[in-house]
């Protein structure tokens, strides 16, 4: 492979490296946050799935002759921290919410982030590179779905919370016997 199709993926394997450092302590605060098990559950194994996918794609640079930067890593750390500012003022099962959505956008975002190196990795003949991405791709998707699932009962909880003291027979709060479900 000539040297500049090289130093593409180098440069596309340093910025996927700098997203899961940079992420990595995002996913690990949501992991211990609030007092909903299962969903920290989702998040701090997928904290520990972030480690591996870093360690791979480093060992993958390191294959390819290349080392991750520290500005980049400085950058993606910088990143992960401003999405926990929208969480201030919140109840939290809104918080809990948030952090379903916060870490739902942020996997589809990796998705999307692998999808380009896999596609450029195969322009290029680097099988290897590739089919990495492909793995770590599918790991994301995963954990994007288990994230999604449980947005619509952690809504119904959060808008229960914030609407304990009224009590109103005509708002349907169950959310799989509810009329305005879709997805039911």
């Amino acid at each position: 492979m000539p040297a500049d199709k090289l130093a593409v993926i180098r440069r596309h394997l340093e910025d996927a490296i700098a997203a899961e450092k940079g992420f990595e302590p995002q996913l690990r605060a949501f992991s211990e946050e609030g007092d909903d098990d299962e969903v920290n559950a989702v998040f701090a194994a997928h904290t520990e799935e972030t480690r591996s996918q870093y360690e791979r794609l480093g060992a993958r640079l390191s294959e390819l002759g290349g080392d991750s930067s520290a500005i980049k890593d400085a950058a993606g750390r910088l990143f992960s921290l401003s999405p926990r500012l929208i969480q201030i003022a919140h109840i939290q099962e809104e918080r809990t919410v948030q952090k379903l959505i916060i870490g739902y956008t942020l996997e589809t975002l990796e998705y999307a982030m692998y999808d380009n190196l896999a596609v450029l990795a195969g322009a290029v003949g680097d099988d290897a590179t590739a089919r990495l991405a492909r793995q770590i791709q599918s790991e994301e998707m995963r954990t994007a779905q288990k994230l999604f699932h449980f947005l619509p009962t952690r809504s119904i909880i959060a808008y229960n919370m914030l609407t304990v003291t009224e009590v109103d027979p005509s708002v349907e709060t169950k959310y799989r016997e509810a009329s305005w479900t879709t997805s039911g």
